[in-house]
């Protein structure tokens, strides 16, 4: 009888505490550009959980094509669910091919092959149309 309920418990404890979100579908962070601040949702992927063992994170990014702000890393982080996407404004994406981190804050329509999605901010993403290349931090959001 307490045999399924214990094995439920032991299952969660095993799980990272910011995948266990279903009321929030994922994990909050604080996206920060000068002295604004921004909320996103992370979704719980295997690019996300990488990037979230490395926060706090500042990157200095680079404001390509009018549309998004984009950072390269050196190295390839994991990507399990790439694929053939158009966008919206807000999304948080990573880019494989070039392993670019990137936050779309214009539309333009492009769908863009090889890309995983890993979140989306919620609200003050146009502040990027003003910025130029800078720096911004990402946090989890307490």
């Amino acid at each position: 009888m307490f045999k399924p309920a214990l094995l439920a418990l032991a299952s969660l404890a095993a799980v990272p505490f910011w995948s266990i979100s279903a009321d929030t579908g994922g994990i909050k962070v604080k996206i920060t550009t000068g002295n604004q601040v921004m909320t996103a949702t992370f979704y719980n992927n295997a690019t996300t959980r990488e990037l979230i063992s490395r926060f706090p994170l500042t990157l200095p990014m680079e404001d390509l094509y009018n549309r998004e702000m984009c950072y390269r890393f050196p190295e390839a982080l994991p990507a399990n669910e790439l694929q053939t996407s158009g966008y919206e404004v807000g999304d948080i994406v990573y880019w494989a091919p070039r392993h670019s981190f990137v936050i779309m804050y214009e539309q333009n329509g492009e769908r863009i092959s090889n890309l995983q999605k890993i979140g989306r901010i919620h609200s003050g993403v146009g502040v990027f149309r003003h910025t130029g290349n800078a720096d911004v931090t990402f946090e989890v959001a307490n």
